[in-house]
Parts: structure tokens; sequence; C-alpha cells
């Protein structure tokens, strides 16, 4: 299987753990399934959250900003020169089987959706990304088990990225007890002698899914903070 993406390390995380989300022809609305060992909540329960998507222009307006952050942090510019490069997964059948037509960019195929990403000077140059997507409760349920389920499924494997070979693993890990339905996953980058490091915490309110990448400490750090400002009645 061959997607495009971008190199950097958040952006290889979008794209192997959550951008291999292929589009269905099917336009009902699937019923959520039974929670993986990557998910806790309660799919079904929806009676407290909206259930109207949002518009992508809302959405944007409820991603975090320098200002929210605090001191130390600058957003990271993407830009429209970045290479991208095909990247072959080798190792994980549970990932080749959801396809790879949807992949573009490291975004999940959902039709709303706005995007963030800032380094952090205090820790390293370190980076946290945060993701927003809207639609019915029951696609972003099933979209997002799907994948995190994949990812379960392949505690290893290998991607090809141009002509350099990366190592990935992937562990479960328990997310906070925010939302109606959570994801979270360590993921380990290994190439050339060097590791790299990343948490990605998914969290679905009604017709909101909220991820949030990058450097573990940071993710921790502004999860709730995201989830709040993402989550607010306006």
């Amino acid at each position: 299987m061959r997607v495009r993406v971008t190199t950097t390390a958040l952006g290889l995380v979008a794209a192997t753990a959550l951008g291999l989300y292929a589009c269905s022809t099917d336009t009902s609305e699937p019923k959520p399934t039974t929670p993986s060992s990557a998910r806790t909540g309660t799919p079904a329960d929806d009676s407290t959250a909206s259930e109207t998507p949002l518009s992508s222009v809302a959405l944007a307006a409820r991603l975090l900003s320098e200002q929210d952050l605090g001191s130390g942090y600058t957003t990271k510019p993407e830009s429209a020169s970045a290479q991208h490069d095909d990247v072959t997964v080798l190792g994980c059948p549970a990932l080749s089987n959801l396809g790879g037509d949807a992949v573009t960019g490291g975004l999940l195929d959902f039709p709303h959706r706005a995007k963030a990403a800032f380094v952090y000077a205090g820790s390293g140059n370190s980076e946290v990304a945060e993701e927003l997507y809207s639609d019915a409760p029951g696609k972003l349920s099933v979209g997002t088990a799907r994948i995190f389920d994949a990812m379960a499924d392949c505690p290893e494997y290998q991607v090809l990225v141009g002509g350099t070979a990366i190592d990935v693993t992937t562990q479960a890990v328990i997310a906070p007890r925010l939302g109606q339905e959570r994801w979270s996953q360590l993921l380990t980058f290994s190439t050339g002698g060097r590791d790299t490091v990343v948490k990605q915490t998914a969290i679905r309110e009604g017709s909101l899914l909220l991820i949030v990448s990058g450097s573990p400490a940071l993710v921790d750090r502004h999860l709730d903070q995201a989830l709040t400002k993402a989550a607010a009645t306006r």
C-alpha cells in the first residue's frame, strides 16, 4: 500500500495512524462498533452532546492558538512546497486492508476539519499538533475506531518513506476520562539509530473529534485545554 504523506514525524503519524481512513460509497450512517482495546467510552450515548456537525470555519475558530498555549510556543507554518514522498507500509495487513486512496496531507477523510501545529522551544523544539473533525457521531466513532483497532493489531511494523526505512512500534495506553469516547497510543519511530516517541490521543464529543499528537508531555499538558475550547458552546 502506498500513500502520500509528509516526511515529518507528526505528518507520518497522521498518515499511518489516523490517515488511512478510506471513503465509503455507503452514505448511510454506520452503527458504532464494540469498543476495542484502544478505545474507552460509550459510543451510543450522545444525549448530552450536539450531534450537528460543525463547519470547517467553525472548527478553525476552536483550535488552540499561541495565546492559549502560552510563552515558548510558536505556530509551525504549513509549507506549500513541503516534500511529499510515497510511503509503503510493511508488516501490517490490518492497515493495508483499510486502503490508502483517501490519504492526502495526513488528515482523516471527514468532511469538516481544521488543523494547527506548534513548536515548543522550551523542550528541545518539541512539537504538538491539534486536529479537529466534525461529522455525524456514528461516522466519527466507527472511522476512528477502525484505525485504532488496526494499530492495535500491529504492535510492530515498518514504513518506507522514499528510500528510508522506519521501524514503528505502537502501544495502546489509557486515555484521560474526557468526552464520550477516547483512544490513545504511543508510537515510536526508529531510524538511523534514533528513536522518536509520539503520543496520539483522540477524544470524541458528540459530532466533534479532537486529536492531539506530539511530544507525550505536551499532549498530556494541553489535551484538556484543547477539548474545553473545541467543545465550548458558541
